[in-house]
């Protein structure tokens, strides 16, 4: 049996599984060895693992107002042991004062950023490390002098076949004047940390992003938008990461149509996408919650449950632990809301009202050049996985 220092080799493996990443980190620099066995691919693969049965945490993006009043974006991680945060140290130089910075997604400790005007930024929150993707393949203008090219919907997720992490951009060409409120055409482009690189695809998009709060989630290989398609349905608009491919999902038949009191909000609950209904004004709200059994199938929609009528809570943030809600109060402040005991508890994580955003998250050490990322010379060697 192989022994490092006085722990055999399988026990000493164990223990720095079990370190967090700022942890191994540092353990980077004691010696050669173990700076290249906290970089092997197998390690990293392992230790993510470990994470993802052991550790997941919500990631939570809020605005605080400094003393001049300017709103500054945070990043913070939930635990679920007595709901403790920690506010994370991570440089967002790039869109520190960005009003409209969105989440777009998690993959492998992996988040994405953009404010869906400018640079997109893949960051690690755990390991600091981040990089501001090249820009688009697509032409700003098309010879068609009356078309507006807006980036109408982006997406990040993970692609099983080549085990990295994707970005999906939708771009629609607006005609000027025309006062329709669907685009002319929309064109799509990838990027992966396979190649480091964007292409576009040549696939139609059934149906046009709207924005509804709270709404897009990566689930089952597929980031899912809110979207109308062209008999003016609402519907689910998915996209594949793996074969880069649409999919137009159907709302529950319940709903009522174009209702725009009521809000729809998608999460994840239980292994199966979760949509919850609530009302868009009001000091008190009930939230009614939709699950499909059986992903893809309109009647597979069933009603779950019915939250409240809660007073003071505006909109849902993201279901964690099974039988808990995070929720955005009207005040500014976080609270959760358990659904076995129906008992609303206020955290104390607070912000600019409507600024917030939420991720199941796990720590991880995958870095964000993904394929393009190459050990440094002299210091890989054989472990033996």
């Amino acid at each position: 049996m192989e022994v490092i220092g006085d722990l055999p080799r399988e026990l000493f493996l164990e223990i720095l599984l079990r370190l967090p990443v700022e942890s191994l980190m540092r353990c980077k620099c004691v010696c050669k060895y173990w700076y290249a066995l906290i970089s092997n691919p197998k390690f990293i693969e392992l230790h993510l693992k470990y994470n993802c049965n052991n550790n997941v945490c919500v990631l939570l993006k809020r605005c605080l107002l400094t003393c001049l009043g300017e709103r500054e974006n945070m990043l913070s991680l939930v635990c679920s042991n007595g709901f403790s945060f920690v506010n994370l140290d991570v440089d967002l130089s790039l869109y520190k004062k960005e009003p409209c910075l969105q989440l777009l997604g998690h993959c492998d400790g992996i988040i994405c950023l953009s404010n869906y005007r400018d640079d997109i930024v893949l960051c690690n929150p755990a390991t600091r490390e981040s990089m501001v993707l090249p820009e688009s393949s697509l032409p700003c203008y098309l010879p068609i002098s009356n078309l507006i090219p807006q980036t109408s919907a982006l997406g990040f997720g993970y692609d099983a076949k080549t085990h990295h992490c994707k970005v999906v951009r939708i771009v629609s060409y607006w005609e000027e004047r025309s006062g329709s409120d669907l685009p002319h055409h929309s064109r799509v482009e990838v990027y992966s940390l396979a190649t480091g690189s964007w292409k576009e695809i040549d696939v139609k998009v059934p149906a046009h992003v709207w924005y509804s709060p709270c709404f897009e989630t990566y689930f089952n290989g597929a980031f899912h938008w809110y979207a109308i398609d062209n008999n003016r349905n609402e519907v689910i608009l998915s996209f594949h990461m793996g074969n880069e491919e649409f999919r137009v999902i159907p709302m529950p038949s319940v709903l009522p149509l174009y209702d725009h009191s009521l809000c729809r909000s998608l999460l994840v609950w239980n292994g199966c996408i979760a949509l919850v209904i609530y009302p868009r004004e009001g000091t008190e709200k009930s939230f009614e919650i939709y699950v499909m059994k059986e992903y893809g199938v309109r009647e597979s929609w069933t009603k779950i449950l019915t939250i409240g009528p809660l007073t003071k809570v505006e909109m849902p943030l993201a279901f964690w632990k099974n039988d808990e809600i995070l929720m955005e109060g009207s005040d500014g402040l976080v609270v959760s809301y358990n659904l076995k005991r129906q008992e609303l508890k206020d955290l104390p994580i607070y912000g600019v009202p409507k600024s917030f955003a939420t991720l199941v998250y796990v720590n991880s050490l995958v870095s964000v050049k993904g394929g393009s990322q190459k050990p440094d010379e002299g210091y890989t060697t054989d472990f033996g996985w």
